[in-house]
């Protein structure tokens, strides 16, 4: 089957679960930060295990890779539908704008949570002449957690720039139709392996990859990392790509078990090998670095590939509230930040098990955000500008009709 032959217009309920999930995860994700036994984060906790560390490599490894991987899928769906116009106005509004917008506010919840855990901590005496601002260009911009928006950004323009030729040469399709045919080989349970190639070779060569981190977080700098392009590029471009050939997903489903246990082994493979939660970087390119990025490529795109089929498999039919979380997903994770690093400074000298303050921490920023999304964004303007749809205040007795929409 071909990107002509389809027609399925209907919503994709099992990808809209995945890309809630990553989003929403990045809250449990930096809520763990804290824990860790090597401190990585502003905040440091008087409770730290290794738990919270298997816990952070987990989630770190496949979810943004997932988020990209749906976004390029999602991307081409808008493309079809809207077309180039309409699309790049949909995406700098939607995308570009919240980033332009949300910033500012973000950095100033940042920098506050700095603050407060300097004073608490005695790295700032009250009435001490405070330390010079940090100075910051393109290279060390601070993109915060909104980094993925700005990323989004970057893959909206490249897919309207390499598009534009194709279209205008392939007017008969031939081209098209090749595109469909190797993605329908490219697209198997040896998918993870063929992409883990590229991504290995760049994590390789990297003078500053850090094992531990897999894909690199391009959170500063107005040029990405070029370890972060390959490994998130690819899955943007092959999600890309598998819209076109919509059968294909059946596939991706049905080799998900498969995928899902090559995940396991491997990721707890890369995070031995990455020696755990060290964050020195492999600087060299040795044999042993080249071992830990090969398997740590393969851990990415595996798991990647798994979280996608499971959802499909077992996320396809409607609910309610997975549509809910999916809608208020995007405003969690723009608020998310500055409320868990707040949260953390509060309780990071509290008597408790690591476990129950990370839940406690979690959950509290999960309400709010929920709650204000519920009050601020999901019936005002607010929800037409990130979710594309603004649902009208109802009776409480209707509030499954309203979810159903």
């Amino acid at each position: 089957m071909t990107h002509s032959e389809i027609n399925a217009p209907e919503r994709l309920h099992g990808l809209d679960a995945l890309r809630a999930g990553a989003l929403l995860l990045g809250v449990v994700l930096h809520a763990s930060l804290a824990f860790l036994p090597q401190q990585i984060w502003i905040v440091a906790d008087d409770s730290t295990s290794i738990g919270a560390a298997w816990l952070f490599f987990a989630i770190h490894l496949f979810r943004m890779t997932a988020f990209f991987l749906i976004a390029g899928l999602f991307a081409h769906m808008l493309l079809a539908r809207k077309g180039w116009l309409a699309f790049a106005r949909d995406r700098a509004t939607r995308i570009a704008g919240p980033l332009a917008a949300f910033w500012s506010p973000v950095m100033v919840g940042i920098v506050g949570a700095l603050i407060w855990t300097s004073y608490k901590n005695g790295l700032v005496v009250p009435g001490a002449p405070s330390p010079p601002p940090p100075t910051y260009d393109w290279t060390n911009f601070p993109l915060t957690h909104l980094w993925f928006l700005y990323v989004l950004t970057l893959f909206y323009a490249a897919v309207l720039i390499l598009r534009a030729p194709f279209a205008l040469l392939d007017r008969g399709g031939g081209w098209g139709r090749v595109v469909d045919r190797v993605t329908g080989v490219l697209i198997g349970p040896w998918t993870p392996v063929v992409l883990a190639v590229p991504l290995a070779l760049a994590m390789w060569l990297d003078p500053k990859w850090i094992a531990f981190f897999a894909v690199p977080t391009p959170d500063a700098g107005l040029v990405p990392d070029p370890t972060a392009l390959v490994g998130f590029g690819l899955a943007f471009a092959v999600g890309f790509l598998i819209d076109r050939r919509r059968d294909l997903l059946d596939r991706i489903a049905a080799w998900s078990p498969l995928a899902l246990v090559v995940a396991v082994g491997t990721g707890i493979a890369s995070y031995y090998l990455a020696g755990g939660p060290v964050i020195a970087p492999m600087a060299e390119p040795t044999a042993d670095k080249a071992v830990a990025a090969w398997v740590t490529a393969l851990a990415v795109y595996s798991s990647a590939f798994a979280a996608m089929g499971l959802c499909l498999r077992f996320l396809s039919g409607h609910s309610v509230i997975r549509r809910y979380l999916a809608d208020a997903s995007y405003w969690v994770y723009i608020l998310h930040l500055p409320l868990v690093m707040l949260a953390q400074v509060w309780v990071q000298d509290w008597a408790g098990p690591w476990w129950l303050k990370l839940g406690g921490v979690s959950l509290g920023v999960f309400a709010v955000c929920l709650i204000t999304y519920e009050l601020l964004i999901r019936h005002t303007f607010m929800g037409t500008w990130l979710n594309g749809r603004r649902v009208p205040w109802r009776k409480f007795g209707a509030v499954a009709a309203v979810a159903a929409e």
